[in-house]
């Protein structure tokens, strides 16, 4: 099963940018989505469709904002949209299916870059997630958990380091939230495979950074340790330019 997470920026932006042609080519059998930035209504179906998809959505309140989804070319088993959690809920950052004794979410974990208001609300976030992930997996034990989650792990998934401290997204106490994560017996397939410096998947839009590669990896598939001796490979897919962030990828023996 190839399982490609995008944060797109906007689904419609990304739709004026040939984001069909690459999605035909790329031929991915699952593909998770975040910052679509639109409401369902808003989101031409059919275009997927005619590639063989069916798109889940779980959108925001607030529109042209946050949203995730998750289109696949197989029929899930069950589709669970939301963390039961209304605060959160609200601005559609989690959006679940299930195949066989698989699942896979989409998060879209906020960011806290806009201030200090955001930041408390993302750790928010992050103290209900774990244990909404922890309860999950006593019955879903086999769990494919991918998306922007808007902070950079170690100091090699981020671009002079030294020069970030304090930075949203490379926090102690967000990196720290990841490091519990890891204990709990969740696997970064990405460095699985490939434990490269300067590997990233979202660049500003400022500063010719994307040219330059200075860049953050807070893109990833994170799985249950159950799955690892199913990995069959991870890629970040630099060359997909619909966004300020890029797709990545893995493959897990069904």
């Amino acid at each position: 099963m190839k399982i490609i997470s995008y944060n797109v920026n906007g689904i419609r932006a990304a739709l004026t940018k040939n984001f069909v042609e690459w999605l035909q080519q790329e031929d991915p059998d699952v593909l998770c989505l975040q910052e679509t930035k639109a409401q369902p209504d808003q989101i031409d179906t059919m275009l997927f469709a005619e590639l063989g998809y069916t798109m889940f959505v779980h959108s925001a309140e607030k529109k042209g904002y946050s949203g995730v989804a998750i289109l696949t070319k197989n029929a899930p088993d069950n589709v669970v949209v939301g963390m039961d959690h209304p605060r959160y809920d609200a601005e559609g950052r989690v959006i679940r299916a299930d195949f066989g004794d698989l699942s896979i979410i989409s998060v879209y974990i906020p960011s806290g870059s806009s201030g200090d208001e955001r930041q408390a609300f993302k750790m928010d976030f992050l103290a209900a997630f774990l244990p909404f992930v922890t309860e999950l997996r006593k019955s879903r034990p086999n769990l494919v958990i991918c998306g922007d989650y808007n902070i950079c792990h170690k100091s090699i998934d981020i671009n002079n380091p030294q020069r970030q401290v304090g930075v949203s997204g490379f926090l102690p106490e967000e990196r720290e939230w990841l490091d519990q994560y890891e204990a709990t017996g969740m696997v970064d397939s990405f460095r699985v495979f490939d434990q490269s410096p300067e590997k990233y998947s979202w660049w500003s839009y400022r500063g010719g950074a994307r040219f330059r590669n200075v860049g953050w990896r807070i893109d990833y598939h994170w799985v249950t340790e159950t799955l690892k001796d199913r990995l069959k490979g991870a890629a970040i897919l630099t060359e997909a330019v619909h966004s300020d962030h890029c797709p990545v990828m893995v493959e897990i023996e069904e």
